[in-house]
This record gives C-alpha cells, structure tokens and sequence, in this order.
C-alpha cells in the first residue's frame, strides 16, 4: 500500500462512521415520525416538527449534524497532508486518533447524551486536530 493512501484510511473511515450515524438516525426517526402519526408540514419553521421527538430519537439526528460540522476540518487537513506526502506515522496516529474520539463522541450521544461526557471528548478531540494543523503549516512554511 502506498504510505499516501495508509493515511487516507481514516478519512474513509469516518466516512462510514457518518453513514452508519445517518442510518441509525432514520433508523430511529422514521419509526417515531410514524408512532406519532405525524403530519410532515413543508411550511413549518425548519426543525420545527422535528423538535416534538423524543430525545432519544433527536440524538441521533444531532450527532450526524455534528459529523457534518467539526470534521470538514479534520478532512481538509487529512487530503492536504496526503497530498503533500507528509504521512509520518504521528500523523497517521493523530488521524486515527481523531476517528476513534469521534466515534466514541457519537455514542456517548446518541445513547446516553451526557453533556459532560459529550464536551471532554469534543474537547480532548481537538488536540489531533491542532497537531495535524500543527505538521501541514510545519511543512509548508517550515518552521
């Protein structure tokens, strides 16, 4: 395997994990859409109806949106190392890293939802975050 795709593995990976965090999610919101007998209004404020879940159902949904958000960085700074072959084993530790608390993250929300929980791992997550930030600005503008 070429050292350049080694560090792209995590990227994919995160990727799936979103995808399994969106089937999970309607996985749980359609049922419920369903048991309430829910009337879907176009014209209603969005978020609005979604809102009348039970929080439970509501988690899931919140936990995707948060994969669409945090990790735009994760993802930027992942292909711009790959692409200037900076795929030194910290960087592929700090990338898996991420993977891993991000996983974690989802499922401290979308099944119990501690806050506490939920904010030291969002926290802890970015330290990979700030070493990836940290080796592309080193290789690029060499200090």
């Amino acid at each position: 395997m070429l050292a350049n795709t080694a560090l792209l593995e995590p990227v994919v990976a995160l990727v799936a994990w979103s995808m399994v965090m969106w089937i999970w999610m309607y996985a749980t919101r359609i049922p419920a859409i369903l048991a309430m007998k829910m009337k879907l209004d176009p014209n209603a404020p969005s978020g609005e109806q979604m809102a009348t879940l039970p929080p439970h159902v509501r988690w899931k949904a919140d936990n995707y949106n948060h994969l669409m958000e945090q990790p735009t960085i994760f993802y930027a700074l992942v292909l711009a190392l790959a692409v200037m072959g900076n795929t030194t084993e910290i960087n592929l530790v700090l990338a898996w890293a991420y993977v891993g608390l991000r996983v974690v993250h989802s499922l401290v929300q979308a099944l119990t939802n501690k806050i506490e929980a939920r904010f030291a791992l969002f926290v802890l997550s970015n330290a990979p975050l700030f070493g990836l930030t940290y080796g592309a600005a080193a290789q690029l503008w060499g200090f």
